[in-house]
Order: C-alpha cells, then structure tokens, then sequence
C-alpha cells in the first residue's frame, strides 16, 4: 500500500509571487483587449460596411487585441501553476478579489473609464470578504 504525503507549500513569497503574476497577467489582458476593442469600434458597423471578413480582418490585424490574447493566456497558465502548488481556497479568491481591484484602478488609469464609487466599494468588500475567509 502506498501512502501518498502532501506535497509541500510553498512559502509566503513564492505564493505571493505566483498570485501577483495571475492578477497581473490577467489584467495587463483585460486591459489591452478593452483597448483594442476601443480602437476597433463597433464590429456590427464593422461587418454592415465590410462583411464578416473585414470585421475578421479589422480583429485579427489589431496588434492591441494580440498582446491581450498573450497575456490573458499567460495569465491562464500562471493561475494552472499556482494551483498545481497551493490550495484553491487561497489561490481563487485572492486572485479574484486582487484582480477585481487592479481591473478598475487600471481602466481608470489607462482607459480613462468612470470608475464611479459602486465599484470602488466592491472591490473593498471583495478584498474584506478574501481577507475575512483567509482568517
């Protein structure tokens, strides 16, 4: 009979570290897929005008829309390596709370969004509702 062990934790920082590389590979993706859907325009207009292939064409040569695809990719694969080293109860919603916070500082930031005080007040009471579960 063979006795699994657990496999080790990683420590404080290593977790850090690996929940910092998610949150920000997940909203560096956010926001140049935004951006690129703001340089785009409106893709019914886009395929009224020109078809499905120039709303095809309009997407695929938007260099915006590429580097979002990369990092929400990496940031997929990022939160698969954080999970295969620690637990989901700490890597989901840390990594959701934090993401719902850096979404909304950078679409004020760089998409110059109006980021009203609702969201604001959500994304504290996300992050209380994380630290309150961690505890």
């Amino acid at each position: 009979m063979i006795i699994p062990f657990p496999a080790p934790q990683p420590g404080l920082w290593a977790a850090s570290a690996m929940i910092a590389a998610v949150v920000l590979a997940s909203t560096a993706g956010e926001v140049f897929t935004a951006a690129a859907m703001k340089s785009i325009g409106d893709i019914d207009k886009i395929r009224a005008r020109s078809g499905l292939r120039g709303a095809v064409r309009a997407i695929l040569t938007c260099p915006l829309f590429f580097a979002g695809v990369s990092f929400l990719a990496l940031a997929f694969f990022s939160l698969l390596f954080a999970l295969n080293h620690m637990n989901l109860s700490l890597v989901a919603p840390a990594s959701a709370s934090l993401t719902l916070v850096t979404n909304a500082i950078a679409g004020k930031i760089f998409l110059k969004e109006d980021v009203d005080r609702r969201r604001w007040a959500a994304a504290v009471l996300v992050c209380i509702g994380v630290y309150l579960l961690a505890h």
